[in-house]
């Protein structure tokens, strides 16, 4: 008896260290530029009317990423169900007023109101000018002023300006800027979505030069220029906003293949399956951004489904989910990040996709037909760097370019994607990028112009490198803490 023990023990051990030295490459050159493409024409396509965030078309593409999943005999990641539901509002903006002194200003002449902004009526009788809104080690334009519960004048629109304004108390905030009058009426059937928000950020409002010289008067040339001083003014100033709210409804689409002897903790692929819509008649397709990262996820999964039924399963648990919501303000990976369906502390990484089809065309070094953006792989976990290099050494060879980490990125990538939602709850993340091009958010972001050899190797860079995630010995250390500071510059 003892020895069949023995014997038994030493075929368990043998059929692991086999598990784990599996060779993945016959499973990713299952991911292949013509079934990214055939994947690719539909999500982008015409029936699918550019997946407006809670639209008839994002349903649409949430039904063939869901049957997609169904037929790879992947389980449904919600409790039963391959959607994961989250409220959103649609907000119909029915009346903007702004007044200064008893002056009322008239709407896209001289001001807009933030789509996000709340249905309000703040009234104030100090307004503080704070130039460009820094504040920072190297400029306090708040210095020497106090703006809680005031109205916050901003020359910046900037988001880190605005964010600055929100943290120092503001009750509203003005930004100048030079595109008044404004060409396309704001009240004209124009609707803003609006999820629920942790904490309600402080109603903005975009004016002209005229609305700011009747705030700051005389001192207005000065400060246009840049040569002013932060300042408090004594003006009347009254905002209006009035809308009307319908409830909707968006989803996030989750499917998983349990692992095996680490069947406890979780590797996540994902990507956005939104996009902007369309606009009277014009078709907003974004294929790039990010049909591209949806069907790399539905590609991805394949080939782990393959690698299962092949008998090389993965050790952890394969999460794959695409989110809804991304373009509106990461709505979606928000949800699921503060209504996790898989314990957080056991998700081992998130390879997040947000276009990986096309060139960008401002780089102007290295190879453009053989490279990827790879951001955030050192943060959060020193052992991200080593592991995405040895994949891409090993079998992509791909140019991975690290333009995206730098914390003075003034495009702030690192934040504009779902894989942030992941990394603020202390999941490490790599973020896949192409950068944009002249197609970005315009109708033009078409399936025809996908580059689709080199994105199928960038997809199997990613299927490469959960691999590794889903079959090493150990989680990833979280041994890098989350850098709050960056968030605000």
């Amino acid at each position: 008896m003892r020895k069949l023990i023995s014997l038994g023990l030493l075929l368990i051990c043998i059929s692991g260290y086999a598990q784990k030295a599996a060779n993945p490459k016959p499973f990713a050159t299952t991911i292949t530029a013509d079934d990214l493409r055939k994947h690719l024409f539909i999500i982008a396509g015409k029936e699918m009317e550019g997946r407006l965030t809670a639209s008839e078309g994002q349903r649409k593409a949430a039904s063939y990423i869901e049957n997609h999943f169904r037929s790879l005999g992947l389980l449904p990641g919600n409790h039963g169900n391959y959607q994961l539901p989250y409220p959103v509002y649609q907000d119909s903006l029915t009346k903007a007023s702004l007044e200064v002194n008893e002056k009322a200003f008239e709407l896209d002449k001289d001001f807009v109101p933030n789509g996000n902004n709340y249905p309000s009526t703040i009234s104030c009788g100090e307004v503080v000018y704070v130039g460009n809104g820094i504040m920072d080690s190297s400029r306090n334009d708040y210095k020497d002023v106090n703006v809680a519960g005031k109205i916050v004048l901003l020359t910046s629109s900037q988001q880190r300006s605005v964010a600055t304004a929100q943290r120092n108390g503001a009750a509203a905030i003005l930004v100048v800027q030079s595109n008044f009058p404004r060409a396309t009426p704001t009240l004209k059937g124009v609707q803003y979505v609006n999820a629920f928000r942790r904490s309600v950020a402080p109603n903005t409002y975009f004016i002209s030069d005229a609305v700011a010289q009747a705030i700051v008067g005389q001192d207005w040339s000065a400060a246009k220029a840049g040569n002013a001083k932060s300042k408090s003014y004594l003006a009347n100033v009254l905002l209006i906003t009035e809308k009307t709210p319908i409830k909707m409804e968006s989803t996030d689409v989750i499917a998983y293949m349990e692992g095996t002897d680490l069947k406890d903790q979780y590797v996540f692929i994902t990507a956005h399956y939104d996009h902007l819509g369309k606009r009277d008649t014009v078709i907003y397709y974004g294929a790039d951004d990010d049909g591209s990262g949806t069907c790399a996820v539905l590609e991805i999964a394949e080939a782990f489904a393959k690698a299962k039924a092949a008998g090389k399963g993965p050790r952890r648990t394969m999460v794959f989910m695409t989110v809804s919501g991304e373009e509106e303000g990461l709505w979606g990976s928000a949800f699921y990040g503060d209504h996790p369906v898989f314990p957080l502390e056991k998700t081992t990484v998130d390879l997040n996709i947000d276009m990986i089809g096309r060139i960008d065309p401002k780089r102007k070094v290295g190879d453009s037909m053989n490279y990827v953006y790879i951001v955030g792989d050192d943060k959060l976990s020193s052992d991200l760097h080593p592991i995405s290099v040895a994949a891409n050494d090993k079998y992509t060879k791909l140019e991975l370019d690290y333009k995206y980490n730098d914390p003075n990125d003034r495009e702030r990538i690192y934040f504009r994607s779902d894989h942030f939602n992941f990394a603020r709850k202390g999941v490490p993340i790599i973020f896949y990028f192409n950068g944009t091009h002249n197609d970005y958010h315009r109708p033009t972001d078409t399936p025809d112009k996908i580059n689709y050899d080199l994105y199928a190797k960038r997809a199997q860079l990613v299927f490469y490198t959960a691999w590794d995630m889903a079959n090493r010995n150990d989680m990833l250390k979280r041994d890098i803490p989350l850098d709050t500071s960056f968030m605000n510059r």
